[in-house]
């Protein structure tokens, strides 16, 4: 992949200069040896704060651990590395979708949001920025020509997530583009990785995670990304960054690092998982609608005792999130999307999405088997 350019203040070295493989760079992404000792994992850097050689004389714009960090700037590289743009760390992947999108949008400007979309991602439009002026208009992505007829001459962004959250829909990310006129094109490539696409290599502007699930994947730690194709752009998210602080400290930082490095064999096992399941669903009686995009962890089905099945299980734990190595259930009507009832992209309320983990795909299959025969035995019993 070319033009990939690294994250943080400064720096635009190439993560693609030898034509390496993706689980290759995943590995080595941001990552030099300690310059003190030579440590192969460089230090984490818990400070606040940094001696400046003389009154504003700093080391590599390091002053205040708010505006820049050493163990966040070896992760913003490797942000940057992968996806192949200019990368900054948040707190949340919530906090990177907020200074996006107020980073490039003003008061008055128009958005275009998915119709199926992450509940957290639509109370920060709905019930936040549109106090602040911002307009937006919610359309089916997957349908090209009504998201171009969404499209208006004020459209300053248009937000794409795909696979989308929770229906799974793939939406074509080029195509978006094409009709994007004079927007900027997000990306929330939360669900897919940089292992599996890569939205700024389409056109896509900028790119946003929650490193919470795949990146760092290992449910132990919430942060978020942005990583954009143009370094203007990058500037304006930086300053917002800085401005507003929702920053992560570096153990976070250096957490969802290590993370990364693990990516492409992880994604290769949770596809694998996937897979397995998906296939199982499609034959097991009461499931319907069973969605998998052939990547990725995530599959969605619908159930008419959905919340029966989803606190049936063993192996698949019931709670929110996704993205780590062990599986997750929920019924998202009722948790993650409780924010989006009464709109457009109101949830069925049978749906159960699934995030599966890398434990062996037999036992996966095996605990969802046990749970669709308990809540069967049980509707058997009472009726």
């Amino acid at each position: 992949m070319s033009g990939e350019r690294s994250g943080g203040e400064g720096g635009e070295r190439s993560g693609d200069d030898r034509g390496e493989r993706f689980a290759t760079r995943a590995v080595h992404a941001g990552l030099e040896p300690d310059p003190a000792y030579g440590s192969v994992i460089p230090a984490i850097h818990q400070t606040s704060t940094f001696v400046q050689r003389a009154v504003g004389e700093v080391v590599e714009d390091f002053d205040y651990s708010r505006a820049a960090n050493p163990t966040r700037a070896a992760l913003e590289r490797a942000l940057g590395e992968l996806e192949g743009g200019h990368g900054s760390a948040f707190s949340s992947g919530m906090a990177a979708t907020h200074a996006l999108v107020t980073g490039a949008c003003k008061a008055g400007d128009h958005v275009v949001i998915p119709g199926d979309l992450y509940g957290g991602t639509y109370r920060l439009f709905d019930k936040v920025l549109s106090r602040w002026g911002l307009q937006y208009t919610m359309v089916d992505q997957t349908d090209l020509d009504a998201l171009a007829a969404a499209v208006r001459d004020d459209t300053r962004l248009i937000w794409v997530e795909t696979p989308t959250n929770p229906l799974l829909n793939v939406v074509d990310v080029a195509g978006v583009v094409a009709r994007r006129r004079n927007a900027l094109v997000a990306v929330d490539n939360t669900f897919a990785t940089p292992a599996n696409q890569r939205p700024l290599e389409d056109g896509a502007d900028a790119v946003v995670h929650s490193t919470t699930k795949y990146l760092g994947g290992h449910s132990d730690v919430i942060g978020g990304a942005v990583v954009t194709r143009d370094f203007a752009l990058h500037e304006q998210v930086r300053f917002v960054q800085k401005a507003i602080g929702a920053v992560p400290g570096p153990f976070d930082a250096f957490l969802v690092h290590r993370g990364l490095r693990t990516l492409a064999v992880r994604m290769r096992a949770h596809a694998e998982s996937a897979r397995a399941v998906a296939e199982w669903l499609r034959g097991a009686t009461g499931a319907y609608d069973v969605r998998w995009p052939g990547f990725s962890g995530m599959v969605s089905f619908r159930h008419a005792d959905a919340v029966a099945i989803a606190e049936a299980t063993r192996l698949f734990t019931l709670a929110e999130s996704l993205g780590g190595v062990e599986s997750l259930i929920e019924v998202p009507q009722a948790m993650t999307h409780q924010t989006v009832e009464g709109s457009a992209a109101a949830v069925p309320p049978d749906l159960v999405r699934l995030s599966c983990g890398i434990e062996a795909p037999e036992d996966l299959v095996a605990d969802l088997a046990h749970a669709f025969a308990r809540v069967a035995q049980r509707a058997a019993v009472s009726s």
